[in-house]
């Protein structure tokens, strides 16, 4: 009985052969790294959150600048009334009661009225109202400026994550066409007498194998694409092209505590929350200022007609008002407390960002520093596994080496070449984590 080869790989195409059914049919976009961080920055949906932050931001800056305006209002009321007694206690020019006269038939009345009032001094509340708003709204952009770095390096990252997932598609199909030429040529020297069934059935299951990963490094692949379209707000079935010279190794790294002085002054969220220490120092005044009173010009016009009976026009009045209330002797104290609470919070928030990012940044250094040895190991560990491969060919050849070290040595030298391309790439991730993390990336 005769074994027929595997046909495992009519498998590894069926992603492909789906994509290309009718209604599957995908558009082909060519795409750079600056090109993929721009639409990122486009499309990001968490970024349309920060820009509502600030509009809404903007907007409690409005209203308590809105604070210093004029309150002004106007009513009026119009009633029917039954008819009442009236008995007016004022004596009439010649002496009597007006009583004694008939009185006014009165059944309904109307009157309106319009008041202005204008703060004149509110224990600072208004003015240190304002500059805490401003604070926050100044606090919110510089949100808004950190989340922007974050989807940069997301979009950094995700756009690496699909390369790796390519250079492994890319790496394995060689490999897989020069396994199945192996095949060929051994099926032809098994019929020939040439060699052991036993080693032709050890190289196709081999073959098999890699038909298997390219299976699955084409969904990892596929996975990566639709995960890179969604973050870039493309259709899902959009057949991205990665331009690999867009992925440039970085230059020469600078010591680490140039990278931590940049987070210090650079770091938006470090900004950020300064700003937000600043916005707690005026709440605090905001709060104290219920200690004082509260005074205002005020204006009204006021009008009322009673038929048959009072008619008022042309009353205006104008004068100062205050208001004080004395119960904040004793309810302010936990109000301004508390504002001095959120200061002390603040504080202590800043210090422990500030230990965070400079974690964040040592680690980030050394992930690259790791990531250049690597590459300097991984490039010896090719030369050495595609030597190794060389040599154990010309072993078999010579009937010194079985297939299975033959085989051994192929999958060395494939895991070489996908370990030396994942910590390339890998290295251009660190590179802009590090900036990232210092506050300083920018494509």
């Amino acid at each position: 009985m005769k074994y027929s080869k595997p046909r495992v790989f009519t498998m590894a195409w069926l992603p492909l052969l789906l994509l290309a059914l009718p209604g599957k049919a995908q558009e082909q976009k060519r795409l750079t790294l600056h090109d993929a961080v721009e639409l990122s920055i486009q499309n990001s949906k968490q970024l349309k959150v920060s820009t509502a932050r600030i509009q809404e931001a903007v907007a409690a800056t409005k209203e308590a600048t809105e604070r210093r305006l004029p309150d002004f209002s106007v009513s009026g009321s119009y009633l029917r009334v039954t008819k009442p007694d009236i008995n007016m206690k004022t004596k009439a020019l010649g002496g009597s009661d007006s009583s004694g006269g008939g009185s006014p038939s009165v059944s309904q009345l109307l009157y309106g009225m319009a008041t202005v009032s204008m703060p004149v001094y509110s224990g600072s509340k208004i003015k240190y109202g304002i500059e805490s708003a401003r604070l926050l709204e100044e606090a919110s952009r510089l949100d808004a400026a950190g989340d922007k770095q974050a989807v940069m390096l997301n979009a950094v990252a995700a756009y690496i994550n699909l390369y790796k997932a390519n250079a492994a598609v890319q790496l394995v199909q060689d490999n897989l066409e020069q396994s199945r030429k192996r095949d060929t040529d051994f099926s032809n020297l098994e019929k020939n007498g040439l060699l052991a069934r036993n080693d032709m059935l050890k190289a196709q299951l081999e073959t098999s194998n890699q038909e298997l990963a390219l299976l699955d490094a084409q969904n990892n692949s596929q996975y990566a694409m639709v995960n890179m379209n969604l973050l870039l707000g493309l259709p899902e079935n959009t057949l991205l092209v990665l331009d690999s010279a867009s992925i440039q190794q970085p230059g020469e790294l600078k010591p680490l505590m140039d990278y931590e002085q940049m987070a210090d002054t650079g770091r938006n969220d470090l900004r950020a929350l300064d700003l937000r220490k600043q916005a707690a120092v005026a709440n605090v005044k905001v709060a104290k200022g219920d200690y004082y009173p509260s005074i205002g010009l005020t204006g009204g016009y006021v009008a009322a007609d009673i038929p048959n009976f009072l008619t008022i026009t042309n009353a205006f009045n104008i004068g100062v008002g205050v208001k004080y209330s004395l119960s904040s002797l004793w309810k302010t104290d936990a109000k301004v407390q508390q504002a001095k609470a959120q200061q002390v919070q603040l504080t202590a928030n800043a210090g422990v960002l500030q230990d965070n990012i400079h974690l964040a940044i040592n680690k980030a250094y050394l992930d690259y520093l790791s990531g250049v040895k690597k590459i300097e190991v991984y490039n010896k560990a090719v030369e050495q596994a595609t030597e190794n491969y060389r040599i154990n060919k010309n072993k078999y050849n010579n009937n010194l080496l079985t297939l299975t070290d033959l085989l051994d040595a192929d999958v060395a030298q494939l895991q070489a070449r996908l370990n030396l391309r994942f910590a390339q790439a890998d290295l251009v991730l660190a590179y802009h984590t590090l900036l990232q993390k210092a506050g300083m990336l920018n494509l």
